[in-house]
């Protein structure tokens, strides 16, 4: 609370210390219009005192809102893109916070699918709009590329820098290509240390390359070399960004019932395989004939063994008992859950008991599911059950990518006082959309003004500084979640660092196409969206297909971000791009 006042002095100060100043001239020349009497007129000899009408000094800054401090100094417009990127981070701070206030209340369906990442992404947009917003097409045009530097700063700072830092904070043990949950003995050892991240944040890594498409669409003209479609493209790469964005909060609001569905689906094919495994130990001879069939009599002995009661059908208690007997130890099993479920498999006759031949058909049916996964390891002779052990570690692996039930449980927790917490969650996003919205114009400025006064192109300064402000509270957010050491809470660091690039490329992309549009702007950025292209598909592919990344691979992200600097530099500055 003193750091904020302190900061509010300041601002004030600097403030009354800008305002244009009034001043009279002292000249020794004489002009009978400028003289004012000292009532001896008849003398000659000349005035020391000469007013001339008040003038100000010439002012070559605008100040925004017609208020706000503004300066043409170098020392002085980094002063300002400190405070004003301050006041940024703080609107990015209360929208995250209000944010997770209202995911208390009202759980990950429409809050987290939906308002979590636009609101996330909304200091981004609100800097991308006003970048263009203003003043004349041709000021924009100068303007604009503020905008589009914060946009390829954000994605690269997220994907390089961010991603790089949550490899090393979160690495853990790796043991058999997979970390092992808050274990670190190895230091930073760059193959053997590592994270790893479950199969939903393969998922989002490849929404993330996908959302790259309205760039490629926008640029075809340039890459065609063609002028007369460049604004055509322009809104054919509007429509698809923003049918982009509604398919992908839709994709989020149903994506817990989605998980949930998954999870629930692996964990029948893990009972499956348990109840197969202990059918194997108990079997009285081999589960598969010579010719590798399912063998009905060692069925039938089986099916025997576990009617306790000999009534020739397996109740629900039998089977429970069954389920019980196997020790499902690797899963949080509902008991009665997979009973209902392994009766939906086998009572095909609906009278709630499983019959013999009922019980033969099921097995089989599952045994043959099981060679589909583990057939490669089906050995006649001395290995027959091997199949068994395989399907049996597959569903496991399945599972473990798959994440825990807390992580796709929609089940809200119980909050006192819901009423505060919500009036309070409502208050915080919209200081944080007012903050965004009233200091956005103003650090463009500031960033713009500094270009001019330093001769340093405002996309470079944009690019690495921006983000930093609108960014900082994601970073934080991600780096703190990745020191847990946990699969779970590795999945959803990288998760919302995929998450916040795919916000970017439609909701950000959407508002900058639109201004290019509406204003008549010239789509002039083929380096800077080289760059975002070269960026999310390099990580985009790499975290697409594999769920673990050992320690080395922090140097690809870390490497792509100065290669991205200087990639833009090069094309611009030797290539002509811009």
């Amino acid at each position: 609370m003193a750091s904020q006042r302190l900061l509010l002095l300041f601002i004030f100060l600097f403030y009354f210390s800008s305002l244009p100043s009034n001043a009279r001239f002292i000249t020794g020349r004489s002009s009978p219009t400028d003289l004012v009497s000292d009532g001896i007129s008849t003398v000659k000899n000349p005035p020391y005192l000469l007013l001339k009408p008040l003038v100000s000094a010439e002012e070559t800054c605008e100040q925004t809102y017609g208020f706000l401090p503004c300066t043409t100094t170098a020392i002085g417009n980094v002063f300002l893109i400190l405070v004003y990127g301050y006041l940024m981070f703080l609107a990015a701070t209360y929208l995250s916070s209000g944010s997770e206030l209202l995911l208390e209340i009202l759980g990950p369906g429409i809050v987290g699918g939906l308002f979590l990442p636009m609101l996330g992404a909304l200091p981004d947009a609100m800097l991308i709009l006003v970048s263009g917003l203003s003043g004349t097409p041709e000021t924009a045009q100068d303007q604009v590329s503020v905008g589009m530097g914060l946009l390829a700063g954000s994605t690269v700072m997220l994907l390089t820098v961010i991603w790089g830092s949550c490899v090393i904070v979160g690495r853990c043990d790796l043991r058999d290509s997979f970390a092992v949950d808050g274990t670190n003995t190895k230091g930073f050892h760059p193959t053997e240390t590592g994270v790893s991240t479950d199969i939903w944040t393969c998922y989002a890594a490849r929404i993330m390359a996908i959302s790259v498409i309205p760039f490629v669409i926008v640029q075809l003209p340039q890459a065609l070399n063609s002028t007369s479609g460049r604004h055509l493209a322009v809104l054919i790469a509007l429509i698809i960004s923003v049918s982009m964005l509604v398919s992908y909060c839709v994709y989020q609001v149903f994506q817990p019932w989605v998980q949930r569905r998954r999870l629930a689906f692996v964990k029948h094919k893990h009972v499956i395989s348990g109840i197969l495994r202990h059918l194997k130990k108990q079997a009285f001879g081999k589960l598969l004939t010579e010719d590798g069939e399912p063998n009905t009599e060692i069925i039938r002995k089986l099916f025997d063994a576990i009617d306790e009661n000999r009534d020739g059908g397996l109740s629900h208690s039998e089977l429970k008992a069954l389920i019980i007997g196997i020790r499902f130890e690797e899963i949080d099993l509902d008991k009665d859950d997979a009973v209902r479920k392994v009766m939906m498999d086998f009572d095909t006759s609906l009278d709630s008991l499983v019959q013999e031949d009922e019980f033969i058909k099921g097995i089989t049916k599952w045994i043959n599911e099981a060679k589909e996964t583990g057939g490669a390891y089906l050995e006649p002779t001395a290995g027959t059950f091997k199949f068994i052990d395989r399907f049996h570690q597959e569903t496991k692996r399945e599972h473990a990518l798959l994440g825990s039930e807390e992580q796709s449980d929609e089940v809200v927790e119980h909050v006192e006082n819901p009423r505060w917490i919500s009036f309070k969650a409502v208050l915080m996003l919209l200081l944080g959309t007012l903050i965004a919205a009233a200091f956005a114009d103003p650090l463009v400025d500031a960033v713009d003004n500094f270009s001019t006064a330093t001769s340093i192109p405002s996309f470079f300064i944009s690019f690495i500084a921006l983000p930093l402000a609108t960014n900082s509270s994601e970073a934080v957010s991600a780096i703190i979640f990745a020191t847990c050491k946990k699969q779970r809470t590795a999945s959803l660091t990288f998760s919302e660092l995929y998450g916040a690039v795919t916000m970017n490329n439609v909701l950000c992309l959407s508002v900058f196409l639109a201004l290019v549009y509406a204003r008549g702007l010239t789509w002039d950025f083929s380096s800077e969206v080289l760059v975002i292209l070269i960026v999310c598909m390099v990580m985009g592919a790499f975290a697409s297909f594999r769920t673990t990344f050992p320690l080395w691979t922090c140097s690809i992200a870390y490497i792509l971000y100065p290669f991205s600097l200087a990639l833009v530099y090069v094309l611009d500055y030797f290539f002509g791009w811009s």
